[in-house]
């Protein structure tokens, strides 16, 4: 079996409208691409492209997905918001919640990114792949089931996991979100829910600045089925694979799931618009290898990553390579260009052992050793 690759030309075609972002327009600052926001198809193109350049994508089954129909999205979201955005999306977009602007089409090119996760959920149950990655756009861990917010319209990871639990495809499920900001949409869907784990690796306070917080575990049914983990401004390699291997990875293994789902975002890379972090493409790598290597452990290698964040247009294609590459086990390499200067701008020992405190503290609360 192989590693797929799920991915559309029209996800790319997701636009923000006329939307201007937080970044100042006029004078001396000349307009961004994509209506100003940093959540432009190009990160995800350049990926696919360097995929196609170094000759990875002979080593996937390239594949792509429909839309999925109405009644999958309901089963997730409110039916109230599904009418106003598609009706929204009918009348050329808008904005429809909290940094959520979308342009025309908005809505059938939402439903097509949320089909990429389900098929890649899919092939990956019903054994047609080893493993596989959803290339999606747009995001989705931002959207609850009626509050879309940070450039998330539908919540793709949940959708997806929904429907195969619905179906009776897969049992317990952990979803992994190692994006820079907390998965505050996909805490919220299955807060209450004990047979799906939800982890958060993210930068304390960045967005959303509300929620995240490690004391955060769930409620009724579901408590203790979900796990946050807040790390500091100016963690860097060292810190994110300590709290990987120290918090994240053990919990997974503690809830025994059928299938592993990582919310996959690269915001956490060292120059990203968007995040405070020091992250390499080393660091995804190695987060990437030892979670395929757990999945390979505890449930049959069913491992699935699903694209969400990263807005280095330049950086995330060499992240998203060294994963996929992970993934797949190919021999085929993209080297980081930027290796040499990111390893000598990570953080030094003083920082890296408050930070050590911070997750031996947190791994305390969780009751891990």
């Amino acid at each position: 079996m192989t590693t797929g690759f799920f991915w559309a030309e029209h996800c790319f075609w997701q636009s923000g409208g006329n939307y201007a972002g937080n970044t100042p327009v006029g004078g001396f600052v000349q307009p961004l691409a994509a209506g100003g926001l940093p959540e432009n198809p190009e990160g995800k193109r350049r990926l696919k492209n360097l995929l196609d350049v170094s000759g990875l994508s002979d080593d996937l089954q390239m594949s792509t997905a429909v839309a999925l129909p109405r009644q999958d999205l309901e089963l997730v979201h409110d039916t109230a918001y599904l009418d106003r955005f598609e009706q929204m999306s009918r009348e050329g977009g808008g904005e429809i919640g909290l940094r959520a602007p979308f342009g025309p089409d908005g809505y059938p090119i939402a439903a097509l990114s949320a089909g990429l996760a389900a098929a890649a959920v899919d092939a990956v149950l019903v054994g047609q792949m080893r493993n596989s990655y959803a290339l999606s756009r747009p995001p989705g861990h931002h959207c609850s089931a009626e509050l879309p917010s940070g450039f998330c319209l539908l919540n793709n990871i949940a959708i997806a996991v929904v429907r195969a639990r619905s179906e009776g495809r897969v049992g317990r499920v952990a979803i992994l979100d190692w994006d820079v900001h907390h998965g505050n949409g996909t805490e919220a869907i299955f807060y209450a829910e004990p047979e799906v784990l939800t982890v958060s690796m993210h930068q304390e306070r960045n967005f959303p600045l509300a929620t995240g917080s490690s004391a955060d575990r769930g409620e009724g049914a579901g408590e203790g089925a979900n796990l946050n983990i807040p790390l500091p401004s100016g963690a860097g390699h060292t810190t994110w694979l300590e709290a990987l291997d120290r918090i994240a990875l053990p919990a997974i293994r503690r809830f025994e799931p059928d299938l592993i789902v990582v919310a996959c975002g690269y915001d956490a890379g060292l120059i990203d618009p968007l995040g405070r972090m020091l992250c390499t493409a080393q660091t995804f790598r190695e987060m990437a290898r030892r979670t395929v290597a757990l999945a390979d452990d505890i449930c049959g290698g069913r491992f699935v990553a699903v694209h969400e964040g990263g807005y280095s247009e330049v950086y995330v294609p060499f992240c998203g390579h060294a994963v996929l590459e992970e993934m797949s086990g190919s021999a085929i390499g993209a080297p980081d260009p930027f290796a040499a200067t990111f390893h000598a701008r990570q953080p030094g020992p003083r920082f890296e052992a408050f930070a050590s405190g911070l997750i031996a503290e947190m791994a305390e609360a969780a009751g891990l050793p």
